[in-house]
């Protein structure tokens, strides 16, 4: 029968039984490369750590603001931040005029502008921007009503754009205009 391997061979004991050649080399490289990186020709790898997770950023299952949100609430929170409320709101008014004062009085006069809580509005007759002209206050309690308090303060009430007299490019600064247009 053969003997089994003696298990004393198979493993060196001292660093005599080593290969000579290849621990030198390995010592050589080491050596290059420490002067290498003395000179500053190689950068020492550093170590990238993982960014830290904050308190806030942990999932859970709790809702959060990382969760898909609809887009009613995105666009009234991105609304209240940049401060355009009243404005869409004014808009909304706009769109909605003939609701608020009426058809018949919607179809004489329509909202031109809103600026600084004054709201214009144009008629089409002069005798429609007087009956306006009475109705103002009442029309100041609707449009604060379906706004919000102190958002229009003042109706500015405008009557038909007038016929210009102007013909050319050439005009009189102060004239009185033609004296027979109206025969």
């Amino acid at each position: 029968m053969p003997e089994p391997p003696d298990s004393s061979e198979s493993v060196p004991e001292s660093e005599e039984e080593h290969d000579k050649q290849g621990l030198e080399l390995a010592k050589s490289l080491a050596g290059r490369l420490k002067q290498q990186a003395a000179k500053g020709g190689i950068k020492p790898v550093k170590r990238r750590r993982r960014p830290r997770i904050d308190g806030a950023q942990i999932s859970s299952a709790r809702p959060d603001d990382r969760d898909p949100q609809k887009l009613t609430n995105t666009l009234g929170r991105l609304m209240r931040d940049q401060g355009w409320e009243v404005d869409v709101a004014v808009h909304g008014v706009m769109a909605r005029w003939q609701t608020i004062v009426g058809p018949e009085m919607a179809e004489h006069c329509k909202p031109e502008s809103y600026d600084d809580t004054v709201l214009t509005v144009r008629t089409s007759s002069t005798a429609w921007k007087v009956q306006l002209d009475l109705l103002v206050p009442q029309l100041l309690f609707r449009l604060n009503a379906e706004l919000g308090e102190h958002t229009v303060t003042q109706v500015k009430v405008l009557g038909p754009n007038t016929y210009t007299w102007r013909k050319g490019t050439r005009t009189v600064r102060g004239g009185r205009g033609p004296r027979d247009t109206y025969g």
